[in-house]
């Protein structure tokens, strides 16, 4: 919440004054499974509307601090802000986490993400896999030359641990592509949609409560 408050004036300025027209969902997941980044992206997806044509798949906690990033409508495919030359944590090749800019229509192609990830990570190494199996070319920023200073993160883990525990078969899983499920079967309920405003920055609230199948990820829950 600490993080969230921050974020969302944060970002209106900043898209503000890149004459970027935008709506922040923030997907608040509120049911008593374990946390599925994922399934939150599929639902917000799903539930901007159709006044939208592109989505930022944007974690709450980086903040880019170089005005020069490139926000803009990504029609060429999938445009990685957080790119791993830039992002202060993940620095792999294939790494499409943090900041991700996509068409409507991409997300689509891909079937949005695979909602079988419970739990922190391995989502966005799947689904990086995922653009590639729809023929998609994940483009980066360039010209940058801030490196690691090009965003401010704000996760502190002593006070916000994430769950990055791997249960039973979650282990051999979490390296398989999901070739079966994405957006097609995202099961979920909206408990309620609230419009905010922080600090003078509209956002909407999606309060989620996604649900599992025990009999294909069990790992879902702590057992």
């Amino acid at each position: 919440f600490e993080e969230l408050l921050t974020f969302v004036p944060y970002m209106h300025r900043f898209l503000s004054k890149k004459r970027i027209r935008h709506h922040i969902f923030v997907l608040n997941q509120v049911d008593h499974f374990r946390f599925n980044r994922a399934s939150l992206i599929n639902v917000g997806f799903l539930e901007s509307g159709n006044d939208t044509d592109y989505i930022a798949m944007h974690d709450v906690d980086l903040l880019p601090l170089n005005e020069q990033l490139d926000y803009s409508f990504p029609e060429a495919g999938p445009f990685h802000v957080a790119s791993p030359e830039l992002h202060p944590l993940y620095h792999y090749k294939t790494y499409v986490g943090g900041i991700l800019l996509l068409t409507k229509q991409h997300y689509e192609m891909c079937n949005g993400m695979s909602n079988r990830f419970w739990g922190w990570g391995r989502e966005d190494d799947e689904f990086y896999r995922r653009i590639k199996g729809a023929g998609l070319q994940v483009r980066r920023p360039s010209g940058i030359t801030t490196g690691y200073e090009t965003f401010q993160h704000l996760h502190d883990p002593a006070w916000r641990k994430r769950d990055q525990k791997r249960i039973a078969a979650q282990k051999q899983e979490q390296f398989k592509v999901d070739r079966e499920g994405g957006l097609n079967n995202v099961r979920y309920r909206i408990e309620s949609r609230t419009a905010l405003n922080v600090a003078g920055a509209p956002c909407t609230v999606l309060n989620i409560l996604l649900d599992c199948d025990m009999s294909e990820t069990p790992w879902c829950t702590f057992g």
